[in-house]
């Protein structure tokens, strides 16, 4: 039996600030199977991040176990182990968007040629044919956000973590992407593990949508999707995605606010 790309048990976490030990996360029970799209949303605070930056190796946790691939990974075993790619594009100014997407290979040991060679031939796929040699400051925010997205695929690992990718993009650019990625993904499969604010999102995205409480984070609800695939616009306005909506926004007290 195939292990989960991702397995954490009762974990916590706690960091510093101003000289007092806050409580981030508390016992924390997530599993994601491969091939299967999960989206993590809650209050700002709730530890989503926080989260991402534990399953990466850049924050270590303080109780509970994490294994990937079905092997417990202590923190400083775990940077390599997953793609991650956080919020801002991160791409470096000085290199052109085939370099800034190659990097990824160079940095699991390939040479810069061959790293190059093979970021070029995927950049029809991500929509980027002919971008090749321009440098971040000439690309649109969408196109930025590609040549991120591409750069950390690139890394092939089983576990793909994306940080509110377009929450920096309009609504139109936003919209645009989310139908892009969801093809992207149902043709890579990986197992993907995402945050958003964007309730919509999450269940036009993902297979099951976890929510986290306020600080300390805990899981207090988890909602399978029940929406076909391939996802389609045409489906943000069926009973089932609006069902799935509400029961999401009750779930983080949103529903009194938003009048529903």
């Amino acid at each position: 039996m195939t292990p989960p790309v991702l397995d954490i048990t009762d974990l916590s976490a706690t960091y510093m600030e101003d000289g007092r030990q806050l409580l981030a996360l508390q016992h924390v029970n997530i599993r994601v199977q491969p091939g299967e799209f999960v989206c993590l949303i809650g209050p700002s605070g709730s530890g989503k991040s926080t989260l991402l930056d534990i399953i990466s190796g850049l924050f270590a946790e303080t109780h509970g176990t994490l294994a990937i691939d079905g092997k417990v990974l202590t923190p400083s075993q775990r940077p390599g182990a997953t793609s991650y790619m956080r919020q801002r594009d991160l791409l470096m100014p000085w290199r052109n968007a085939l370099e800034n997407a190659a990097l990824a290979l160079e940095v699991h040991g390939y040479s810069p040629a061959e790293a190059r060679d093979r970021a070029a031939a995927r950049f029809e796929e991500f929509g980027l044919a002919g971008f090749e040699q321009s440098y971040p400051a000439q690309l649109s925010g969408g196109m930025r956000q590609r040549v991120a997205f591409l750069r950390t695929v690139l890394a092939d690992r089983d576990l793909l973590m994306l940080d509110e990718p377009f929450g920096a993009l309009d609504a139109l650019n936003r919209a645009a992407l989310q139908q892009w990625l969801v093809r992207m993904w149902e043709h890579q499969k990986q197992g993907v593990v995402m945050v958003t604010h964007d309730v919509d999102e999450a269940v036009f995205l993902a297979d099951r949508v976890i929510v986290l409480s306020a600080r300390p984070g805990t899981v207090v609800h988890e909602e399978i999707i029940n929406l076909s695939r391939p996802r389609t616009r045409a489906m943000v306005t069926a009973p089932t995605f609006l069902a799935h909506r509400a029961v999401l926004l009750d779930a983080l007290g949103l529903l009194e606010e938003v009048g529903v």
